[in-house]
C-alpha cells in the first residue's frame, strides 16, 4: 500500500522559508499597523480601530485630496515624544482653503463632503497652501487638531497613508 501525501503539512523548505521572510520584510518595510486614539476622523475611522497604514506610494506619487494619512505633529519641536496624527488631505499645493458657514470652500468652491461628522462651527482664515504642504482636517472638523488650527502640513511629514481597516472593537 502506498503511503499517503500531505502536502499541505511538509515543511516548506529553503526556498519558501526565504519567500516568507522576503514577505515579512517587505511588509514590515512598507507597511503598518496603527491604533486610533482619538475620534477626529469619525465617522470614518472610531477610537480603538487597528489600521493598517502603506508607506511607499509617496515616494512615487504626490498625495492626492481625499487621501487619509498620518503624519508627524507639525507643532512638535526636535526631540520631543513622536506624536501621530491621522487626518484627510482636503487641498494639496497652489490651492486656498477656508472653512466659513459651516462648508469647506476650496479655491472658492463649497466642496460636498458626505464623510464627515457635522458641519463646522469654526471659521477660518483664508490660507493659501504652498509648493510642498497639503491641508488636512479631521471627519470630526469640530474635535479635531488639524490645519485650521497650526496652517500647512509640510508633506515631508507624512509618514504613510491609510489603505484600510483591519480591526473594530465591538461597541
Amino acid at each position: 500500500m502506498p503511503c499517503q501525501s500531505w502536502g499541505f503539512l511538509r515543511w516548506p523548505g529553503l526556498d519558501g522559508l526565504l519567500r516568507l521572510f522576503v514577505v515579512l520584510l517587505l511588509w514590515s518595510t512598507f507597511s503598518e499597523i496603527r491604533h486610533i486614539p482619538s475620534s477626529s476622523m469619525f465617522p470614518t475611522l472610531r477610537v480603538g480601530d487597528r489600521i493598517i497604514v502603506e508607506r511607499a506610494s509617496y515616494y512615487f506619487v504626490s498625495p492626492a485630496i481625499h487621501d487619509i494619512v498620518t503624519f508627524r505633529d507639525p507643532t512638535q519641536h526636535p526631540g520631543d515624544e513622536q506624536v501621530v496624527f491621522i487626518k484627510r488631505i482636503v487641498a494639496k499645493a497652489g490651492d486656498s482653503v477656508q472653512v466659513n458657514h459651516g462648508l469647506l470652500y476650496v479655491n472658492g468652491i463649497a466642496q460636498k463632503e458626505d464623510f464627515i461628522a457635522e458641519c463646522p462651527t469654526y471659521k477660518s482664515n483664508l490660507t493659501y497652501v504652498p509648493q510642498g504642504h497639503v491641508f488636512v482636517l479631521g471627519d470630526n472638523r469640530n474635535n479635531s487638531f488639524d490645519s485650521h488650527f497650526w496652517g500647512t502640513l509640510p508633506i515631508k511629514s507624512i509618514l504613510g497613508r491609510y489603505v484600510m481597516r483591519c480591526y473594530r472593537p465591538n461597541r
